[in-house]
């Protein structure tokens, strides 16, 4: 094992998959001659060449086209974006034509592509750049939508993208890029669409996903100070979604909190407590509960958005309800 950065899980993912494919590409803004905005390209132009990493102009829905007819003709793009709020502007080419070709096509066109780069908030960088598009894409059918914690997952997540022969939303975290952890010296894949149990427990389930994981363990981990064992499983993929692992837990724990970063009407947490009221209404001692991101575009202020966003404070009050403990 060896000990990575985060972005560097990233660029040997993409690297390995196209040095054993040459269909495989990448495409995005300043992705080749500046390295990438948050250096996650670094080096792959002077390896791979203009040809295989393309620097584009600043149109989000021009080369999210053009690497969708690429996929249709055969090779494997991975898309850049920037960030997430500029990639709203590629929502047709995603969402109308990637999400949909195979099923128009009656199964005779394959769409290998994965659309990455950063989601969700990072700082100071008010409304129009700080929003998380987690559900947004998890609501529709044809793309599979992951959202990796750690360098570990995002190697592993990313390298089964790239193979995948459905398009692939993977969403990242400029607060992300910097995080270090260990991968195993050889090649792994983690297959799309399995959670992981971060910390078992036995009070209580808390379910959580990409950098609000931190937030989730170190809630657990305060909670343990208190004699509450709380459960903490990273879903990983958003869609497909591993519904029987959190079901199982529930089923041990009889209690459920759900921690995302996105706002909370027509939330992922929505659609996990329809599964639990659904497959595990019997288990459970409590009503679920969730802590998202406020109703309300994001603030320039810092000290709003620490109130808008999920932290561990919220999340203990939140478990401590569901236990009926002060």
């Amino acid at each position: 094992m060896r000990t990575v950065f985060f972005r560097e899980a990233i660029r040997e993912a993409m690297c390995e998959e196209m040095r054993k494919d040459q269909n495989v590409f990448l495409i995005g803004e300043e992705v080749a001659e500046y390295n990438g905005a948050y250096k996650v390209s670094q080096g792959m132009l002077d390896e791979f060449g203009p040809k295989r990493v393309i620097d584009t102009p600043i149109a989000e829905l021009g080369f999210a086209g053009i690497s969708v007819g690429a996929a249709m003709n055969g090779l494997r793009p991975i898309v850049e974006f920037m960030t997430f709020n500029f990639a709203i502007l590629a929502m047709d080419q995603i969402i109308n034509s990637a999400a949909k070709m195979l099923q128009m096509s009656g199964g005779q066109i394959p769409m290998p592509i994965v659309f990455r780069g950063p989601n969700g908030t990072a700082g100071q960088l008010a409304a129009t750049h700080s929003q998380s598009f987690d559900v947004m894409y998890a609501h529709v059918p044809g793309l599979k939508v992951v959202n990796p914690s750690n360098p570990y997952d995002a190697k592993g997540l990313l390298k089964a993208s790239i193979r995948d022969n459905n398009p692939v939303v993977f969403l990242e975290s400029e607060q992300m890029y910097g995080d270090k952890g260990e991968i195993p010296d050889g090649e792994y894949l983690l297959p799309i669409g399995l959670a992981e149990i971060k910390k078992s427990g036995k009070d209580v389930t808390i379910v959580s996903y990409g950098k609000m994981i931190k937030v989730a363990l170190a809630s657990a981990l305060e909670l343990e100070k208190e004699k509450i064992s709380a459960e903490v499983i990273d879903l990983r993929t958003i869609r497909p979604m591993d519904y029987k692992t959190i079901v199982e837990s529930v089923k041990k724990t009889n209690r459920l909190v759900i921690v995302e970063e996105t706002w909370p009407f027509c939330s992922i947490a929505t659609e996990i407590t329809f599964h639990i009221q659904k497959n595990a209404f019997d288990y459970l001692d409590a009503p679920v509960k969730r802590i998202t991101q406020a109703d309300t575009p994001l603030a320039f202020s810092p000290t709003l958005i620490a109130e808008s966003l999920p932290n561990v404070k919220k999340v203990i009050k939140e478990v401590k309800e569901a236990m009926y403990v002060g």
